[in-house]
C-alpha cells in the first residue's frame, strides 16, 4: 500500500513544524511557539510551497494547526506534538487510507462479486489505520517510532 503525497507531504510539513517549535527557544508559562512561514517548512522539507498552502487549509479547519497574519506571521501547532495522531493528518488533508480498489456502495471487485481477496486488503487498511492512530507527532519528532510494528498474535506461520 502507498499513501499518496497529500498524506505523506502533509506528515512530513507537520513534523518539521514540531521539531522547530521543540527547538525553539525556552517559553514562559502561557506564552506559545512563535509561527513558522510555510516558505521556511517548504525549504527545509524541500517541498512545494503552493502544495503545502493547499494542505494547511484543511489542517487547520480540522483544528491541528493555527496561523497568524502579518509579518512573522505562520502556523504553529494548535495542540502539543504528544496529542497530535498521525492518522489525524492523513485524515485532515482527506487522505484515504485503503489497500483494496472496492469502493463502498459499489457491487464489487470482480464483475459483481468480492474478490477471495477483499478482507485480506481491507484488514491490512485496518492495520495501516491502527498503526498510524497509535503514532504522535511527538513520536517522529523525537524518533521513537522504529520497532513499533507489532507481529500479530496468532500466525498462521508461527503455530505450525
Amino acid at each position: 500500500m502507498r499513501l499518496s503525497t497529500r498524506g505523506r507531504y502533509a506528515v512530513m510539513a507537520m513534523v518539521e513544524l514540531a521539531s522547530r517549535q521543540a527547538r525553539g527557544p525556552a517559553l514562559a508559562p502561557g506564552k506559545s511557539a512563535p509561527p513558522v512561514s510555510l516558505a521556511e517548512i517548504a525549504a527545509s522539507q524541500m517541498l512545494s510551497l503552493a502544495y503545502l498552502e493547499q494542505l494547511f487549509g484543511p489542517l487547520r479547519r480540522a483544528g491541528l494547526v493555527c496561523s497568524a497574519r502579518g509579518p512573522g506571521g505562520g502556523y504553529r501547532l494548535a495542540r502539543p506534538p504528544s496529542q497530535i495522531a498521525i492518522a489525524a493528518i492523513v485524515d485532515a488533508v482527506d487522505e484515504p487510507l485503503k489497500a483494496t480498489r472496492c469502493e463502498e456502495g459499489s457491487p464489487g471487485c470482480l464483475q459483481g462479486q468480492r474478490c477471495l481477496t477483499h478482507e485480506l486488503w481491507t484488514e491490512l487498511g485496518e492495520q495501516i489505520r491502527l498503526f498510524l492512530e497509535g503514532i504522535t507527532l511527538a513520536d517522529v519528532a523525537e524518533g521513537r517510532v522504529a520497532g513499533r510494528a507489532l507481529r500479530p498474535q496468532h500466525s498462521a506461520l508461527t503455530s505450525a
